[in-house]
């Protein structure tokens, strides 16, 4: 079935998940036609951002065209990172969606990113800090070095998100690497 190849097609969805949803859609066809057209909807009117290429329905989005703090500039890798850090209500700045990571295995560089939109932004003045959140892969460290070796050179702060132990945690269940990083970045009380 047609239906069930391109659900496999989604990120974490197996031939047994596929399965289940496109039965599911069969047995409720009116949900079927209000997924279709939310589908649809979403081709025609969700784009990026010509400022910060976030996701978004208007141009430029609400994060840049409202109230929120110019001089600061917070680099993610995608939309989802954007959102993840928007739900924590902690940030009052701007953002910059970088569109991925640096991946020489990959074959993705600098110049398949928004790496050159973030230092014309940049450029313009007014930014003071600019903070690296990107995710802390292989990639995420590739990429944060990248930017701050290309970002000094021009007078801007240039700051990555804390990382080390979640909260909550216990440190004897706690990977090695993670609790070397928080060791590095810990911080005086």
């Amino acid at each position: 079935m047609r239906l069930v190849g391109e659900l496999k097609k989604l990120p974490g969805i197996g031939e047994r998940t596929a399965l289940r949803l496109a039965f599911h859609l069969l047995k409720a066809p009116h949900n079927l036609t209000a997924l279709a057209e939310s589908l649809q909807e979403v081709r025609n009117r969700v784009r990026a951002c010509s400022i910060c290429f976030a996701v978004t329905e208007d141009d430029p989005c609400a994060i840049c065209a409202g109230n929120r703090d110019a001089g600061t500039i917070c680099v993610v890798e995608n939309s989802q990172d954007l959102m993840a850090l928007e739900r924590s209500n902690a940030y009052q700045g701007v953002y910059h969606v970088l569109e991925g990571a640096i991946s020489p295995l990959g074959g993705i560089g600098p110049s398949d990113l928004r790496i050159a939109e973030l230092l014309e932004r940049v450029g313009r003045g007014g930014v003071v800090e600019v903070v690296v959140a990107t995710n802390f892969t292989v990639e995420g460290e590739a990429t944060a070095l990248y930017l701050t070796k290309v970002l000094k050179p021009h007078g801007v702060k240039v700051t990555r998100l804390a990382h080390g132990i979640p909260l909550g945690s216990d440190i004897e269940f706690v990977d090695a690497a993670t609790v070397q990083w928080a060791l590095q970045g810990r911080n005086e009380l």
